[in-house]
């Protein structure tokens, strides 16, 4: 027998039992939303109402919680990847976390603390910049904060502060 097989067996016998093993193995290795562990049991082949009743189990134990994952993932990605409000909305939506608690979160991320999570990451990429040509430097450091989702506005007052021109 296969090892699907064997799956396709043990689901067929206790698809709860399975759900709940395949959903806590997932949390064990990092926190996930709820929509992130759905569209795991569904891939893994347990079946919608089960994966629900999963799911809802472990909320009401505690195991899941959107909004702590949400805030968790937010607080994380501002203090290691200086990624933009922007970004984080769009990783957060990718998670399956509802748009209500998105705006939750994402409402505390004001713009000064946008531009000093621009700031860090800049004054860290610029260091490695400081041999290149001013124009060279400009557009590649540029290129970066726009990529991590900065706004212009930011991105010129970065560029601004760190008296960096594309002249």
């Amino acid at each position: 027998m296969s090892n699907s097989e064997l799956l396709e067996e043990e689901i067929a016998s206790d698809p709860y039992q399975v759900g709940t093993t395949i959903a806590l193995t997932a949390l064990g290795r990092r926190a996930k939303s709820r929509g992130e562990l759905f569209s795991l049991l569904k891939k893994r082949g347990i079946a919608e109402e089960v994966a629900n009743a999963v799911l809802f189990r472990l909320q009401e134990q505690g195991f899941v919680n959107d909004y702590e994952f949400a805030r968790y993932w937010s607080e994380s990605r501002q203090r290691t990847k200086k990624v933009s409000r922007r970004i984080i909305i769009g990783e957060l939506r990718s998670k399956g976390v509802s748009d209500e608690i998105i705006e939750w979160i994402t409402t505390d991320i004001s713009d000064e603390t946008e531009f000093e999570n621009a700031m860090k990451f800049a004054e860290r990429k610029a260091r490695s910049y400081a041999k290149l040509e001013n124009e060279v430097a400009y557009r590649r450091l540029h290129g970066a904060l726009s990529r991590r989702g900065f706004s212009g506005h930011i991105v010129s007052r970065v560029m601004q502060e760190l008296g960096i021109s594309a002249r």
